[in-house]
């Protein structure tokens, strides 16, 4: 009762639930924020604050910017989304705050595409090294199933497209990824697909903050080869799996295109099965099959493994 009577108080003023109906849209920085709102940046702060502390939003630092988003985890996080699906579609307040939403949102997206701009033509000189990406989005696909997925972990989100392909599926999914720019690419992305259950951090994937045993599946999509311990990410990976929990690795057979080393930060020029196997089972992961995607000349393998069940005395 005592959770119940505080997130009430906590939203029971009109700024502060202003802010909780914004949140639920996405994750919005402080300085966005004030600017829908047209108030100072430390009233804005004080009121986040109270619902911070409430269980209502969720609060994450990412470089120099803090972002808040409407709590998914707390005791008040149910509170937090029956509050918002309860206010009027109508209310003139609220939609003079939708709009200004959509205009950060057009800043969010031009400043993504400049970005995806500038750098396409690297992309897709990789791309044209292997696979069509539509084809092993599917084979993607059809390796973890269909059963529904209630916490999904994509491990170098880059532009977020996994998330997007498998947020109809997913309870709850998050992407993390290093790159600010990159960032901003999938948070683009999720917003103009209009997906609100998944959501994107900046983090490392040698320390992510994820709890351990969370996640129902992980992926590392063509990311492993960025890393220079691949077996340090395999075992994080495994770290915040359930038992049971499954990791799907996505990424180069072993090659000899030295290019990639030299003008695209490639630390690995792909991994054969006994390597990756090896790791796995270091991690205390059983490894499944694996399949290969022939291209040219790059062959990209999907490997699957599941994280063994907790042992009981």
């Amino acid at each position: 009762m005592e959770n119940l009577l505080g997130g009430l108080r906590a939203a029971g003023e009109p700024t502060r639930l202003r802010l909780l109906a914004l949140c639920a849209y996405g994750e919005l920085s402080v300085s966005e924020l004030t600017q829908i709102l047209g108030q100072s940046q430390p009233r804005v702060s004080r009121h986040l604050k109270l619902l911070v502390e409430a269980g209502l939003l969720d609060r994450f630092r990412e470089g120099a910017q803090v972002y808040y988003r409407i709590a998914e985890r707390t005791e008040s996080a149910q509170l937090a989304r029956t509050l918002v699906d309860l206010l009027p579609a109508e209310d003139t307040e609220l939609n003079r705050d939708l709009v200004r939403l959509d205009q950060v949102k057009q800043k969010r997206a031009d400043m993504a595409q400049n970005y995806f701009r500038e750098n396409a033509a690297q992309w897709n000189r990789i791309r044209a090294l292997h696979v069509p990406e539509a084809l092993l989005e599917s084979e993607f696909l059809e390796v973890i199933g269909d059963a529904p997925i209630s916490d999904f972990l994509d491990i170098g989100t880059g532009t977020g497209r996994l998330l997007e392909l498998l947020a109809a599926r997913t309870e709850r999914g998050m992407g993390i990824d290093l790159s600010q720019e990159m960032l901003t690419v999938a948070r683009a992305n999720l917003e103009k697909a209009a997906v609100r259950n998944v959501h994107v951090r900046q983090a490392d994937m040698y320390n992510m903050p994820v709890a351990d045993s969370s996640v129902d599946l992980a992926a590392l999509h063509l990311v492993l080869h960025y890393s220079d311990d691949p077996g340090a990410v395999i075992q994080e990976a495994s770290r915040v799996l359930k038992p049971g929990g499954r990791l799907v690795i996505v990424d180069f057979a072993s090659h000899s295109e030295e290019q990639l080393r030299t003008e695209h930060q490639h630390h690995r020029l792909g991994f054969d099965d006994a390597e990756i196997q090896t790791w796995l089972e270091q991690s205390k992961l059983d490894g499944g099959l694996s399949r290969d995607l022939q291209g040219e000349p790059l062959t990209v393998k999907i490997w699957q493994a599941t994280r063994r069940p907790a042992v009981t005395h």
